[in-house]
This record gives C-alpha cells, sequence and structure tokens, in this order.
C-alpha cells in the first residue's frame, strides 16, 4: 500500500513537471513566434525551394529567414512583428546572385569617360576632346565602353583621337576589355613605335604601309601602355567599389562573384566590410596571372567569412581572349580571317599546374575559356588535376563563359563535375557577327545554354558587368527568348538553345549560390537561410517575356536589411 502511495505521488509530480515545462516551451514558442524584425505580408513569393515552391509571406529575425507561408497564418503567428511590410501583390525573388562580374571596372565607368553605345569613331573623339578641354594639360584621359566586337572587321586608327587631343594621353579600354584604343601621346609615352615587337599574347595593330603602330592594342599588347597610367590609390578602389555595389543593390543584386580581384582590390573589399559600406556580399575569384598572390593565398588557405560577407575561395585564369576580337582560341581558323585561330594566353600545363596546386590547397579554379580550343584544353586541365588529387573534397571546378563548344566536349561538364557560368546577355549582344566569326556549323554549339543543361551540368548564370548591362532581368530575358531587347530575331536566334524560366531563374539563384559553395545559406527562400530577397513590381511568372524588361525593383535585402 505505502509503494502504490509514493508511485502515485512520484507519479503526480511527474505529471505536475511536465505540465510546467510544456507550459514553458509553449510560451517561449509563442514568443519566439511572435517576435520578428520584419513580416512581409501579401506577396507572390517565388521559393525556388522544390518542397514549399510558393508563398504569401515571410519573417525575418536578424539576418535569417525565420518562416515562409500564408499570410493569414503570418498574421496568426506574428501578431506584433518591429515592421511590417504590405506589399500588394509584388513579387519576392530569392536575392538574385550575378555569378560573374567585375565590380570595381564598373566603379570606373561611373566615373570615367562611358563610350558604351557610341556607334562612330567621330563621336567618341568629341566625347574625348570634350573631356580634355576640362583636364589638367598632361592628365590621362581614360574611357571604356566602345565595342571591339562590332569594331574588329573595321579597327579605327588613331589620327583623328591625336589631333583632338595632342597635350592628353588618351587610352580608352573596349567594352570587353580585350583591345584598347590610344592616341599618339599614349604610344610615345610608353615607347611603342615601329620597331615595337607584339608581346607574347598580344599584338599591335599597325599601318599596312608604314609598320606604325594604329593606337589599337589587342590582348596583353594593352599592357604596353597601361602601365604607364598611374595605378589606382587605396581611396579610389574604395570609391569605385562602393559605387558599383550600390548600383547592383538598386538592380535587385545581392551578392556578385567577382573575377580577377587584385591585392588592392582585396584590401579594399576588407576594409569596406569592416566599416559596414558594403551594401552586398562578394565571392572572390583571385587574379591566377599574380604569381605573388597566388603563392601567398596557397599558403594561407581559403578565408570562408562566417558573416558570409566577403569569401576568398577561388583563383581565376584566362585560357584565351574574347571571340569579338579574335583572341578566342579555336581548333579551326576563324571564317572571317583564315590567317588565325586566336590565341591561347594561358598554356594547358600551366592550368593543370594551379588547379592542381589550389585543388591541395582546399581552393576553387575560374578558367576564362572562350573558344572551343580553349575549353577542351581547360577541361583537359581540369580532369588530369582531379585525377592527380583524388581526396579533393567536392572540387567545383568553372570553366568561365563556356562559349564555343565541341559537341564531344559538352557531356564533360556533368562528368567532370565542372560548373559552366555562362552569359546569357553575351549571346544577344554577339549574334550580329557571331556566325561570321564561326560559321554555320560551329555557331550551333556556341553560347548553347540548353545542352549544357541537358547535359546534367550545373549551369550558373551571370552578366559579366560592365561589358554588358547589370540588370539581371534583361539576363533571364535573354535566356528564354534569345532576342534583343527590340524582339530580334522575332522566333529567336538558334531557339533550340533557349532556357525555361524556372532554369533561368534558378541560374541566377540556387545554381549561383552552389557555385560559391554556399547553397545551405542562399539561393532559395527557407527557414533558417540568409534573408537575401529581391522585391519586383511584376509577377515574372504571369507576364510575357517582353515585359520582364521593365520590371522595377523595389527593394532589396541582403541579410534583412534594405
Amino acid at each position: 500500500m505505502r509503494i502504490a502511495l509514493r508511485i502515485g505521488r512520484a507519479a503526480a509530480w511527474i505529471f505536475c513537471f511536465s505540465l510546467l515545462a510544456l507550459s514553458f516551451f509553449a510560451r517561449s514558442l509563442s514568443a519566439q513566434s511572435s517576435s520578428a524584425d520584419w513580416l512581409l505580408l501579401n506577396a507572390h513569393v517565388v521559393t525556388m525551394n522544390d518542397k514549399q515552391p510558393s508563398a504569401q509571406a515571410i519573417t525575418i529575425q536578424g539576418d535569417r529567414i525565420a518562416w515562409v507561408g500564408s499570410t493569414d497564418e503570418a498574421k496568426r503567428l506574428y501578431p506584433k512583428p518591429a515592421r511590417t511590410v504590405d506589399l500588394h501583390g509584388a513579387m519576392i525573388l530569392p536575392g538574385i546572385i550575378d555569378a560573374h562580374t567585375h565590380l570595381i571596372n564598373l566603379g570606373e565607368s561611373l566615373v570615367r569617360l562611358n563610350l558604351k553605345d557610341i556607334p562612330t569613331e567621330k563621336e567618341i573623339v568629341e566625347r574625348v576632346k570634350q573631356r580634355a578641354a576640362s583636364a589638367v594639360r598632361g592628365e590621362w584621359i581614360l574611357g571604356w565602353g566602345w565595342d571591339e566586337g562590332k569594331w574588329a572587321s573595321n579597327y579605327p586608327t588613331n589620327q583623328a583621337l591625336s589631333a583632338a587631343t595632342p597635350n592628353h594621353p588618351v587610352f580608352l579600354v573596349g567594352l570587353h576589355t580585350f583591345a584598347a584604343w590610344a592616341n599618339q601621346r599614349a604610344l610615345e609615352i610608353a615607347g611603342v613605335n615601329k620597331d615595337t615587337p607584339d608581346p607574347e599574347n598580344g599584338k599591335i595593330l599597325r599601318d599596312e604601309k608604314t609598320g606604325e603602330p594604329t593606337g589599337i592594342l589587342l590582348n596583353h599588347a594593352q599592357e604596353l601602355v597601361s602601365k604607364h597610367i598611374p595605378p589606382m590609390t587605396l581611396v579610389q578602389a574604395k570609391r569605385a567599389i562602393q559605387l558599383a555595389a550600390r548600383e547592383c543593390a538598386r538592380n535587385g543584386l545581392t551578392s556578385v562573384h567577382e573575377a580577377k580581384v587584385t591585392p588592392l582590390m582585396v584590401q579594399a573589399f576588407q576594409e569596406l566590410v569592416r566599416e559596414r559600406r558594403m551594401p552586398l556580399r562578394t565571392y572572390a575569384m583571385l587574379d591566377g596571372a599574380d604569381k605573388n598572390l597566388v603563392d601567398e593565398w596557397l599558403k594561407r588557405g581559403p578565408s570562408i567569412d562566417p558573416h558570409h560577407q566577403f569569401t576568398i575561395r577561388a583563383f581565376k585564369l584566362f585560357a584565351d581572349g574574347a571571340l569579338g576580337s579574335r583572341g578566342a582560341a579555336l581548333f579551326e581558323p576563324y571564317s572571317d580571317a583564315v590567317q588565325t585561330n586566336g590565341v591561347m594566353t594561358t598554356p594547358e600545363a600551366e592550368i593543370y599546374n594551379l588547379t592542381y596546386r589550389a585543388l591541395r590547397a582546399g581552393f576553387q579554379v575560374c578558367t576564362h575559356a572562350i573558344g572551343d580550343a580553349a575549353n577542351r584544353s581547360t577541361l583537359n586541365a581540369y580532369e588530369q588535376a582531379e585525377k592527380a588529387v583524388p581526396d579533393a573534397h567536392d572540387p567545383r571546378l568553372r570553366v568561365e563563359h563556356a562559349q564555343v563548344l565541341a559537341p564531344e566536349d559538352i557531356p564533360r561538364f556533368a562528368k567532370l563535375g565542372v560548373i559552366a557560368s555562362m552569359q546569357p546577355t553575351h549571346a544577344t549582344s554577339d549574334m550580329p557577327w557571331a556566325e561570321e566569326r564561326l560559321g554555320p556549323e560551329r555557331v550551333k554549339y556556341a553560347y548553347a545554354w540548353r545542352s549544357v543543361k541537358d547535359s546534367d551540368a550545373h549551369l550558373p548564370l551571370s552578366s559579366d558587368f560592365p561589358g554588358e548591362t547589370l540588370n539581371p532581368f534583361y539576363g533571364i530575358y535573354a535566356a528564354i527568348t534569345r532576342q534583343d531587347p527590340r524582339g530580334h530575331p522575332p522566333a529567336g536566334w538558334h531557339p533550340e538553345q533557349r532556357l525555361t524560366l524556372e532554369e533561368a531563374l534558378r541560374g541566377y539563384t540556387v545554381e549561383a549560390a552552389y557555385a560559391e559553395f554556399e547553397e545551405k545559406n542562399k539561393g532559395s527562400i527557407e527557414r533558417g537561410k540568409l534573408a537575401d530577397l529581391t522585391v519586383i513590381s511584376k509577377d515574372i511568372t504571369k507576364i510575357p517575356p517582353a515585359e520582364i524588361l521593365s520590371i522595377r525593383v523595389l527593394k532589396t535585402f541582403v541579410g534583412g536589411k534594405v
């Protein structure tokens, strides 16, 4: 009897304690549920999460997404959030990630002479003349943006440019940075004349009769002059990066993969993050051509930011040049210039060597490859390096651009686990002249996103700004239509290579996050992931493709901050 009584008392105590514990847990859960820094309501949410593809409401706590669901349930669970925003049917996408950018060049373009979309030599010379009129005598006039691809069949000389600016050195970099246009004063300062030999992997264009330089410098020949331009200071680098980052956030970008990061840029990024003046996240690809930088970081190892603001985990190489300037390395000669196959700027053995060393140290390698020969060499080097370092964990090697591919190389991306990082607007910008360069057969496997996607390779998408617009909706539009902004050609250029809207959105979110090893933290809208969101004015899933170009970005959240 006493034993039964004791058991009964013990059970009563356990029951009471359980009730108290449950009550405490319920209160804690209620407090946790009702606490939110942001409550976003009445939205069309595309989550890119297969388990919950759509929603109407999101709550944010700190820098993370706390909850995703319906508006009614959100109001019940979070009755007193710090801030409530009724989006009145606007659309929320996962924060858009641009997987190949040049932030510092974008920043420079905002302060340098912008020559983008100026169609004639005469107009450019006039712009340069106007800038020189307000400059101190002898000051360098720097510009960018003239289209070396469109002008490649008839490059200008520097005669008119030199006559307009006799007292100033002028250096104008092409839209895609693979050609530059220098006046006579700049060439004189650099000591470039008819006796100057072409540098390795570069070409000085010359007058056919006199042999004198015309002022056009291709690929590495640009460095003959550019090395004489006063170097950028840390203050200037920080200003350029911050200007560009703000422009990115205004266009809905929350993260970028910055290609070819120099030591000065590393310092600038680190200081901006420390000063809390960097409004978007950056994944850095260090300049793989800088031997000292490579050696330093291979000894140091990757710098993976626990706050996801600035991570250094990759090296950037260049296997060849650009298609527009006929620097892309092809197996067969250019169809419109049979005397050349382009240029391999980094031999296969060097790509292998850096990749081997990088894999052993825990780094990713991202290699610019445009031509079919350059892509083959890069894939060969990657394959050899992966075999030589079998214990490399999840290397995720990347080919940047993968623009012209031999059909037999397309399946190799998925087989080797190599990421194809491609740019939709490259196709629609290059289509007026790409077939002239490549001919009707090779062009079938150029800008071949559908073929790459169907091979099961990872396909992050990007802009390569400032050579192309940083507006991601132009990239999405180009990916699904293969048309220019005017809707030409009506059926799309090689429409068999189009992507679906869902695939294009994945390219700028889930796939881009995977390409920087961050798929557990961003790329989709899920509880626990970073609160990186892009709020836009139209439901991109329901409008005609042409209307995608008029989408406005209403808000950009990075880590729960607007």
